[in-house]
């Protein structure tokens, strides 16, 4: 008895506790968003999975079979398009079946009918039919009775040998239609309502490597007839929103370019695109990534899935969010108008809430649509809490509510701390309050360098209105303490020309102000008057070191937003060891080519050639800390100037130290550089020997203790 009762308590309490695990718990799926750093973090669940609609539900004989674009219109009716079945599928707002779109008396009288339909659009109460197999666009009133055909846009337009296959459809307000043809690669197809071509918009560029770019320059007319032909990739769908801009997407763009394209943010080989009517791409991509499915890829837990997203179809959300789908992982990625990532969720399965085969999007009120193409039915997913929040933080941030979108942005927070739009949704209510150090900590956290970088501004602009007096003050004191050092510089390396004998160790330091602005007179004297010394150059190689380590640590947020700062250890690694393996390479070269430098000269040269670093690189990281997003022109002008500076000092060393000419001494850095290359190729050679001795003189001293 009391062992049943046991057992009773315990079942109770387990399914007091299933009971109370939260939503996002029983989803066949996990939700999440991206960081910085291109991982997946964890995201409570802003959709989850209501139900699947089939066929019987709907009502609808026979079932739907190969079903390729959904829609809904205005008045919340489904449209799908059921190729198998030569019809177009209508539904009212419960998913139960209103009408079949399939035959019909077209405008001769004679009777019709649609053959593999691939796409659908409905706009001012006009249904469009993208008629796959006749090659033709059939429209529709909004009750199914038929209204024109729209043919084949004139052949003229089309190249030789092309088919017109129309596979996706969109309309805006003004009647222009806009097709996705299947075998067409110029572009989307712009044409009116009386069929009239309008033009191409939006062509693919082609990705063509350098060495075939090269190869091409040497064929002859013929050869290039007979070579391959390097055409635009072609788009797979379209869609279109309230203010007449269209989403397309392609899935046939090379997997690296799209990766590198989704990495860089850049749109030429994006898998999605936001045009206008002129084909420009307006999208904006503010995320850490740019929009097109998964990023960093290598990063993935699923192994038997992977490479880059396979975007087959868009949709277009409430308050100017958007989503697309992803046929390879069967998920679907949401963003808002700036391009940031809302969140992502979906898997491949058969429980409720996976999909098949995704096949196609969209969005019915506040629910997602999936049309499952193996699986012949429409999976409803419900926005949750979560979701809600979301997109009432974004609609008050698109109206410039930002008090109110504040506390939203503050619930989704406290849900979901590491949601990066959250974050840069507290700064830009903050911002508007004039809480510019508090606005810059919350865009700080999301790492969102262009707000974060007007919020400084503001705070800069303040703080120059305080002290408008004393920035020219500053300014001419500085100015002066340049000049006065340069010209006790000169007096002393003046004075130290004349001198004979050992020089001083000041001497030795300042002669480098002398060298950088007179380098062949300056390695000249250098090396046979001994105006410096390797003591000497020891202390600007440790002020190189430490130059950069400044540069690591000290450049302001907008310029290092990761803030990802290596150790002391490691840039003198990454200084002293090129310097002594150029050092040693060119040594041993020249020896043999009657250079006329010793070890000590090259050394000595080559650290005094890197004086203009810290010259140039640290006031470039003291401007990093005051300087806007716009302001990077100036830093890097700085910073590539020191390298090339110090690389023409280096050059010239060396051309005067081994008397060499112009042409030789060329041909001696190059063979340096391959030199240097060579011996760094043989020392990790010997240090993976030597890490092999030492494992196995090791391993037999372990095993001779085990058996003694």
């Amino acid at each position: 008895m009391k062992k049943s009762i046991k057992l009773l308590a315990l079942a109770a309490c387990l399914i007091l506790a299933f009971g109370c695990l939260p939503l996002s718990a029983i989803t066949p799926y996990s939700t999440y968003t991206y960081s910085i750093d291109g991982f997946a973090l964890q995201s409570p669940d802003a959709y989850v999975p209501d139900r699947q609609i089939d066929s019987e539900y709907m009502g609808v004989e026979p079932a739907i079979d190969d079903p390729r674009d959904l829609v809904v219109d205005e008045y919340k009716n489904v449209y799908i398009a059921d190729a198998a079945n030569n019809r177009i599928v209508v539904l009212d707002r419960y998913y139960k079946l209103k009408f079949y779109i399939d035959s019909f008396v077209n405008q001769n009288g004679v009777p019709d009918s649609l053959s593999s339909p691939s796409g659908v659009f409905v706009q001012n109460d006009k249904i469009y039919v993208a008629d796959t197999d006749n090659n033709r666009i059939v429209m529709f009133e909004i009750d199914g009775t038929y209204y024109k055909t729209i043919e084949e846009p004139d052949a003229d337009v089309f190249p030789a040998g092309s088919v017109y296959k129309p596979v996706a459809i969109a309309v805006d307000e003004y009647g222009r239609i806009y097709v996705v043809s299947s075998s067409t690669y110029m572009g989307v197809i712009a044409i009116n309502e009386d069929g009239e071509f309008q033009g191409f918009i939006g062509a693919q560029k082609v990705t063509i490597s350098a060495l075939d770019i090269l190869w091409r320059n040497f064929q002859t007319a013929e050869q290039r007839k007979f070579s391959q032909q390097y055409v635009s990739t072609e788009f797979n769908n379209i869609t279109i929103d309230k203010d007449g801009f269209i989403y397309v997407t392609t899935s046939s763009v090379d997997p690296d370019s799209q990766q590198a394209a989704i990495d860089s943010k850049d749109s030429t080989y994006a898998p999605v695109k936001k045009l206008n009517t002129a084909g420009a791409d307006i999208m904006k991509r503010n995320g850490f990534f740019g929009p097109g499915g998964e990023v960093k890829v290598s990063n993935l837990t699923t192994a038997e899935i992977t490479g880059a997203s396979v975007i087959i179809d868009a949709a277009v959300g409430p308050e100017e969010t958007w989503s697309i789908i992803d046929e390879k992982r069967s998920k679907i990625f949401t963003y808002d108008e700036g391009g940031n990532l809302l969140f992502v969720f979906g898997d491949i399965g058969q429980q409720l809430g996976n999909i098949q085969s995704i096949e196609a999007i969209a969005y019915l009120d506040s629910d997602i649509l999936i049309l499952d193409k193996a699986a012949d039915n429409i999976t409803v997913f419900r926005r949750t809490e979560y979701g809600d929040l979301l997109i009432e933080a974004v609609r008050n941030t698109n109206e410039r509510n930002y008090d109110k979108s504040m506390e939203y942005w503050l619930e989704i927070r406290q849900r979901n701390n590491n949601f990066d739009s959250a974050y840069i949704g507290i700064g830009k209510a903050l911002y508007r309050e004039a809480k510019y150090t508090e606005a810059m900590e919350s865009y700080k956290s999301a790492y969102d360098t262009e707000n974060y970088s007007e919020a400084f501004k503001e705070i800069r602009k303040n703080w120059i209105a305080k002290n408008i007096l004393w920035i020219p003050v500053i300014a001419i004191v500085v100015v002066a303490l340049l000049v006065i050092f340069n010209k006790y510089a000169a007096k002393i390396n003046k004075k130290t020309q004349l001198k004979k004998g050992r020089k001083t160790f000041k001497e030795e330091l300042l002669y480098a102000c002398h060298l950088i602005l007179h380098p062949f007179d300056g390695f000249w004297d250098l090396k046979h008057e001994q105006r410096g010394s390797v003591r000497a150059a020891l202390v600007w190689l440790v002020v190189a070191i430490l130059t950069f380590f400044y540069q690591d640590v000290g450049t302001g947020y907008i310029f290092d937003p990761r803030q990802e700062s290596s150790t002391i250890l490691v840039q003198v690694a990454a200084v002293a060891v090129p310097v002594i393996l150029w050092t040693v390479a060119n040594w041993c070269l020249t020896t043999l080519f009657d250079g006329e430098g010793s070890l000590k000269d090259i050394f000595v040269a080559t650290c005094y050639a890197l004086v203009p670093i810290p010259i140039l690189i640290i006031p470039s990281v003291l401007y990093s800390n005051v300087a806007l997003a716009g302001e990077s022109t100036i830093i890097n002008l700085l910073v590539t100037f020191a390298f090339v500076w110090a690389g023409l000092l280096i050059f010239f060393g060396m051309m005067v130290t081994h008397d060499y000419t112009f042409g030789k001494n060329v041909l001696t850095c190059l063979g340096t550089i391959l030199g240097m290359a060579i011996i760094m190729f043989i020392g990790v050679l010997f240090s993976a020997l030597l890490a092999k001795i030492v494992s196995f003189i090791s391993s037999i001293v372990t095993e001779v203790s085990f058996r003694m």
